[in-house]
């Protein structure tokens, strides 16, 4: 099997598994216990939080633990909404978002709450001039996401940033897909809030944080006991947390390594690909995008069928399937693609242990598959 679908989930680093396996069996304790076992606990937490702080310059008392990007992305958005609405109830947001964007920004809608969509260009990128015309007077949140987990295209989070700020609006994004991949500092980015999940940064599923900048509070999401500084009730989920923090660690040392060398692969991919396949359309912005993102669409085919014929290579489409019909994704119908361009979109995502002779054997069966359908 090889595996080009890290934008999707990432496998668990072997480092992260071994310091997590301590916490599956003997240090099982509950961080708000006062006995050893539960002060154990605790001590690992607060160090994997220092440890995911690390890798996003902020203060360790800054971030939150959640279930993922997905719980975090809500708690922001719910949360700002909530605590401000008296302020004003007009948020903004863009139309490539991922659903746990997407979705409780509807669902606020819903409550009565006013919702902009900003368009994007077709590369999937947004202006922040068109961010600073959506701002009204009752704006309380900007959020908008850091790289689209489709194309890799990377939005210009610092430049909206300051827009934001100019307008004391706060601002949030989701970096589920960049954290780990690129620099993703909380001070250079502007953010007030940043979403990211363990699972696409080679932690376990169902681990993620929010980084919240000191001196803001929000409503929680979640009610019950003080845990996480009284943003997040629930007993702490240690034997994840964990994970998470060693992650991000590794994440901080391996980054610029990675970046170069998976770069490197995509770019051997594509370049091989074009070779065979001149007419290959790239979705995305040719340079502003994650170094291990290539999403590309075969002329004259759909993505799902060539996908179906790639046995021993695992990658997705662009494209959502219903039944036995396809429709364009919302992030590339926002970006203008056509359908019959659209409709043959691949998502092919690489990570730290893709090697070159994985990305040849991947090359050959994805042209082989192609010429087989166009046959």
């Amino acid at each position: 099997m090889i595996y080009l679908d890290h934008n999707a989930t990432t496998p668990i680093a072997p480092e992260v598994a071994e310091a997590m396996a301590p916490y599956l069996y003997e240090k099982f304790g509950n961080p708000s216990s006062g006995y050893p076992l539960g002060q154990e606990a605790k001590e690992a937490v607060e160090a994997a939080r220092g440890q995911v702080a690390g890798l996003l310059g902020c203060g360790a008392e800054e971030v939150c633990f959640t279930s993922g990007g997905t719980e975090s992305n809500n708690m922001a958005i719910k949360g700002v909404a909530y605590t401000f609405r008296k302020k004003g109830m007009h948020i903004i947001t863009t139309t490539v978002e991922h659903p746990a964007i997407i979705s409780p920004a509807l669902f606020l809608l819903n409550q009565g709450y006013d919702v902009t969509f900003v368009q994007v260009d077709n590369t999937g990128l947004v202006d922040p001039d068109d961010i600073k015309k959506a701002i009204k007077p009752t704006t309380i949140l900007i959020s908008v996401m850091h790289a689209n987990n489709e194309t890799g295209a990377i939005e210009p989070i610092a430049e909206i940033g300051k827009v934001a700020r100019e307008s004391d609006i706060l601002f949030h994004t989701d970096a589920a897909q960049s954290v780990g991949k690129i620099g993703t500092n909380v001070a250079e980015l502007n953010v007030d809030f940043l979403s990211l999940t363990g699972h696409k940064v080679y932690a376990p599923k169902g681990v993620g944080a929010l980084y919240i900048r000191d001196g803001i509070a929000v409503e929680p999401l979640i009610h019950g006991s003080g845990q996480e500084r009284g943003r997040r009730a629930g007993t702490e989920n240690v034997l994840f947390t964990v994970g998470l923090g060693v992650a991000c660690a590794l994440a901080k040392e391996e980054m610029e390594d990675d970046f170069v060398r998976v770069r490197r692969l995509r770019d051997r991919l594509h370049e091989r690909l074009l070779s065979e396949i001149p007419h290959l359309v790239l979705n995305g912005h040719p340079e502003k995008r994650l170094p291990n993102t290539l999403n590309v669409s075969f002329p004259g085919i759909e993505g799902g069928a060539l996908l179906e014929l790639l046995s021993d290579v695992c990658a997705s489409t662009g494209a959502a399937c219903h039944d036995r019909s396809v429709r364009l994704s919302h992030v590339l119908a926002a970006m203008n693609v056509p359908e019959s361009v659209g409709r043959g979109a691949v998502r092919l995502s690489l990570g730290r242990e893709n090697t070159e002779e994985e990305i040849d054997q991947a090359t050959e069966a994805i042209i082989a598959a192609y010429k087989k359908l166009r046959g």
